[in-house]
């Protein structure tokens, strides 16, 4: 059977169809839209979710082509060409413009605007036909030449949607669809970039224009990530219907549903991966629908292809700046380390859910900071209640990929909070067998960190490593082979006559067990022999330390040995 290659990276509608991909058929959307009839449909969903390919999708299906062309063989097999008469009688029926706003990803305003100007100009300049209409006047035109090749004024690109659905009109005589990506894009970079007001005041002028009372509107479709408040950026914009990651609505559009992924698999001959997959990729809820994501099904099922045993990919995560979980992470208080501790341990918690709010509410309470986790993907649904006027949710986290993000982003956030640290007390601490001392000082490094693992001792190997990484003069092994088994930490200087220290960790499972945990780990030392290579190297005296953890409480043993 020849391969039918994976759309990865690919979000052209046209090119996935023409080039024969694979394509999960979400035709249906447009079915949907026409029975609904929003004027201003904005769809909220996560990143790398199929929004653009379904924008794409939309256009396809619409647009008037150019003169002796036609794109209906690109829908050919497709479940919106069964649905009736009623929706194909809509195909290639309207002027379309579409327009997407993720390239004003820039550094300060003057390059993002530019960027939103260029991509304006060219949207214009799909649209050069309507230079020929009659119906056109001669002012308009070169007004529309102006916008074309960026020379126009900021109020004529800010008025830019109005204009050219005006010109469409009255060269097709037909109401234009006006189709926006990644509408929230510049808000975010804007935000975290420090010019959020002056590009708030011009998306919010362009999309004034353009979709709010537009009498030559047939509808409209916006994608993006967040919703964001009515009074940021759709002022009175009272023909605006919003579809979020809440809504009961088109659930089953954006991300792949459970039989898709299997019949990905099945097709691929990877369906005993299901489970994998499942684990890694599933447990968003769009609604009432369960979703995977569509972009790290597609990466791994790849790999899958080339190897049945290849290991679960983080394609999202690397497709993601990640900036939201690291702004919670990184600037915790005690309660939400907390609440990330239980997260990262499989539990739920609880938040008040709030729909709109604006990038510069980020950071105005936690409440919010959860809220842009749960909208943007990084938490789950997992029940939702109404308290009088209020609902609140429960989430956890969805699944294995972003647990990997958490865990990874909190090593990051230890990494540089230990670097700033001055530890000095503690290293001589450990050098000098004073473990009143050193037992103090780790515990105090403990009580900051947020925890993940809680109950596995990879955690506090992990949480020590890091500790240890600035010991100066001194050289850390983690898990090496030695004498009968594996100790779990050695600390050792290249001078043989300085004694090495060899830490040995055990879990309690309760506080009161903490002295026994520390002598098995002692007795452990020993029953190995682990100092026994260490001795083939020149070294006479090793310092060990058995550590017993339970939660964030520490007790520490000590013994000193010679070594033979």
């Amino acid at each position: 059977m020849t391969y039918t290659p994976l759309p990865i990276g690919i979000d052209d509608f046209e090119k996935i169809r023409a080039g024969e991909y694979y394509y999960i058929d979400k035709s249906c959307l447009i079915k949907e839209l026409l029975d609904k009839k929003g004027e201003v449909n904005l769809f909220t969903r996560p990143r790398r979710f199929g929004k653009t390919l379904n924008i794409s999708m939309l256009k396809y299906f619409f647009e008037v082509p150019e003169k002796g062309k036609s794109n209906k063989n690109l829908f050919n097999g497709l479940k919106i060409m069964s649905a009736g008469e009623k929706y194909t009688k809509e195909q290639e029926q309207y002027p379309v413009i579409m327009l997407t706003l993720k390239s004003a990803k820039q550094p300060d305003f003057d390059m993002a605007y530019a960027s939103l100007a260029d991509d304006i100009g060219r949207e214009y300049d799909r649209h050069n036909i309507i230079l020929q209409s009659e119906e056109i006047s001669e002012a308009d035109k070169e007004k529309f030449i102006r916008i074309r090749d960026q020379k126009a004024q900021r109020i004529d690109y800010a008025k830019s949607l109005l204009f050219l659905s005006q010109c469409l009109e009255k060269y097709y005589r037909k109401k234009t669809v006006i189709l926006i990506d990644e509408y929230d894009v510049p808000l975010e970079n804007a935000y975290y970039s420090g010019f959020y007001d002056e590009m708030t005041g011009f998306v919010r002028s362009l999309f004034e224009s353009g979709l709010k009372s537009n009498p030559f509107l047939e509808f409209a479709v916006i994608t993006g990530c967040l919703r964001i408040s009515k009074e940021s950026i759709f002022t009175g914009l009272n023909n605006l219907k919003i579809i979020s990651i809440l809504s009961e609505e088109y659930g089953e559009y954006f991300g792949f549903v459970e039989p898709e992924v299997r019949e990905m698999l099945r097709f691929y001959g990877r369906e005993a991966q299901m489970d994998i997959v499942r684990k890694w990729y599933d447990g968003y809820c769009f609604g009432n629908t369960e979703v995977y994501n569509p972009w790290s099904v597609i990466n791994y099922t790849e790999k899958l292809y080339v190897n049945e045993k290849a290991f679960p990919t983080t394609a999202w995560s690397n497709s993601s700046s990640n900036s939201i979980v690291k702004d919670l992470i990184y600037h915790a208080s005690e309660g939400v380390k907390d609440e990330i501790e239980l997260l990262v341990n499989g539990e739920v918690i609880e938040k008040p859910v709030h729909e709109d709010i604006t990038y510069e509410d980020i950071h105005k309470s936690e409440d919010n900071l959860w809220n842009f986790l749960f909208f943007t993907g990084y938490l789950k649904l997992n029940s939702i209640r109404m308290e009088n006027v209020s609902r609140y949710i429960t989430m956890s986290i969805p699944n294995y990929e972003l647990l990997y993000i958490y865990e990874n982003t909190i090593k990051g956030w230890f990494r540089e909070s230990i670097e700033g640290e001055d530890l000095t007390v503690m290293y001589q601490a450990i050098l000098d067998g004073d473990t009143d001392l050193f037992q103090k000082e780790l515990e105090k490094q403990l009580q900051k960190t947020i925890s993940y693992m809680d109950n596995k001792e990879a955690f506090y190997h992990g949480f020590l490593l890091g500790v240890f990484a600035q010991m100066k003069g001194y050289r850390i092994k983690s898990n090496r082979e030695s004498g009968l088994g594996r100790y779990d930490i050695c600390i050792y200087n290249l001078n043989v006559r300085k004694p090495v220290i060899l830490l040995e960790l055990k879990m309690a499972n309760d506080y009161r067990k903490l002295s026994t945990a520390c002598d098995k780990a002692l007795e452990q030392i020993e029953e190995k022999q682990y100092g026994n290579e260490l001795a083939k190297d020149g070294y006479t005296e090793v310092i060990c330390y058995g550590i017993g953890f339970y939660k964030k409480q520490v007790q520490i043993k000590i013994e000193r040995r010679k070594l033979r």
